[in-house]
């Protein structure tokens, strides 16, 4: 009976490395094979494949680690009860209901309140700045005015002048008493937090990295889900929103960054608070009090809350830019420095581009990721074919995140037109029901338009073979980057 299991011992342990090893890839392809297109989705899936069946051993263990974007438990509770504290706040508050007579933004606001929790509201005044330096000002001049409360969040912050600058304004804010909190992504903002933490932790300013990575990571999630937020709130009465930092212009050498943030007033701060509010909880488990009361302003524009991110049940960002793009009747304008869309959006373009909409995208023709950069270039000439206007902005890395809808629509904060922004980071946008907010978007991106090179179909289809086939290679990645 022990002679044919022992044979078979024999033969096992006779085996060859290079036959452990072709028995080895074999196992781990077969495993990816029944593992990975049942977490993922299939255009994510087949990347992941793509790469595990080219180096098995290195494929299936970046999977493990960055393949599916999931969150602790306990991150997805926090979010799911911080939801339910903002839904239930915002009952007794019928009267700053801003209700949509029609159009696309009938369409809009429930979509967006159902997915992202906040209500459209009435009585708010929006003012866009799109100089870096005005912003910058602007913000720490509120910082430096604040009397109760300094709550900043923010993904990326150096050790520079910005930085220095930042942290002076706190500090002082601390000292005549003023309750300073500070959220900085734990990558973004390692500069600033390896420089900055302890000096601002003895002046009595509270600090917390979001998404920690280490031997935190299992309290975390996914290794390279990242809270790509930028929200400040002074005094629960002024809030700012955007795609600018705190950091100095000069993010790409030789191509200061060009921004555009809104600095807002009115119930939109209030919401503004509540996702510091719930990111702190998220991060902290401590609850914060958000003030229900804020003036009403007498430009009375009415906006409405988006945040989006892992810990949410669906892709929010994704949802709402292509719901944008169908619902555009005459113009949308898209400006972004990182475009590699899923198949979703680029249908919603094209369809948008083929039933006459005027579909214009707006890129940085300097870019600091050059990955994504060729990934991108490998959408253009589709584009072009249905009519899309492509336009590369040249003075400046333009690092702004916005869209235009007709004259009804504005959407701005720190939304990317990319997977990683739709699907692994947390990210704001603001909407604005608003055509005085519209009509001056209108002219940030008109600034933008004079200062650019349009892509031209039939020269951009003579480009070299070579130039084609690392666009594709790089695309290949779209659902890694």
């Amino acid at each position: 009976m022990g002679t044919p299991l022992l044979l078979f011992a024999d033969s096992v342990a006779g085996l060859s490395v290079g036959t452990w090893l072709l028995i080895l890839d074999w196992v781990i392809r077969l495993a990816a094979l029944l593992w990975i297109p049942s977490r993922t989705t299939p255009a994510a899936a087949r990347s992941w494949m793509l790469l595990v069946a080219f180096i098995p051993l290195l494929g299936l263990p970046l999977y493990l680690m960055l393949g599916h974007p999931w969150l602790s438990r306990q991150r997805v509770q926090r979010q799911a009860q911080a939801s339910g504290v903002i839904r239930e706040g915002q009952l007794p508050l019928k009267a700053l209901r801003w209700s949509p007579g029609g159009g696309a933004a009938a369409e809009m606001a429930p979509l967006v309140e159902r997915q992202g929790d906040f209500m459209p509201t009435r009585g708010n005044a929006v003012q866009l700045l799109d100089r870096y330096d005005d912003s910058l000002q602007a913000l720490l001049a509120d910082i430096g005015g604040a009397q109760q409360q300094v709550h900043l969040l923010y993904y990326l912050m150096f050790d520079d002048a910005v930085g220095d600058a930042v942290v002076e304004a706190l500090l002082q804010a601390a000292a005549r008493g003023v309750e300073c909190r500070l959220l900085l992504d734990a990558v973004g903002g390692k500069r600033g937090l390896r420089r900055y933490r302890k000096r601002l932790c003895q002046a009595g300013v509270q600090v917390h990295d979001l998404l920690p990575g280490g031997l935190r990571w299992r309290r975390s999630g996914r290794m390279d889900l990242r809270n790509h937020r930028k929200i400040a709130v002074i005094d629960s009465g002024v809030a700012y929103v955007g795609s600018q930092n705190l950091a100095a212009a000069e993010f790409v050498r030789g191509f200061p960054n060009r921004e555009l943030v809104a600095r807002v007033q009115g119930p939109v701060v209030t919401h503004l608070e509540s996702v510091f509010a719930s990111d702190w909880y998220i991060e902290t488990g401590e609850r914060l009090h958000v003030p229900l009361d804020c003036p009403l302003q007498p430009t009375d524009a009415a906006t409405q809350l988006l945040p989006s991110g892992p810990a949410y049940p669906f892709e929010n960002a994704r949802d709402a830019v292509n719901a944008l793009i169908h619902l555009a009747q005459r113009r949308v304008v898209l400006t972004t420095p990182y475009f590699v869309p899923d198949d979703a959006t680029l249908a919603a373009l094209r369809i948008a581009a083929l039933s006459g909409v005027e579909v214009q995208l707006i890129l940085s023709q300097s870019n600091n990721q050059r990955l994504t950069e060729w990934a991108q270039e490998s959408y253009y000439a589709d584009l072009l074919a249905c009519g899309v206007k492509i336009a590369l902005y040249r003075p400046h890395f333009l690092h702004a995140k916005h869209m235009s809808v007709d004259d009804d629509i504005a959407l701005l904060g720190s939304i990317n037109l990319d997977i990683r922004s739709f699907a692994l980071n947390a990210e704001i946008g603001l909407l604005c029901y608003d055509r005085a907010t519209v009509a001056r978007m209108r002219e940030v991106e008109a600034d933008y338009l004079r200062q650019s090179v349009a892509v031209d179909a039939e020269r951009w289809n003579r480009r070299p073979a070579w130039r084609r086939s690392r666009e594709g290679i790089a695309r290949l990645a779209d659902s890694l980057m």
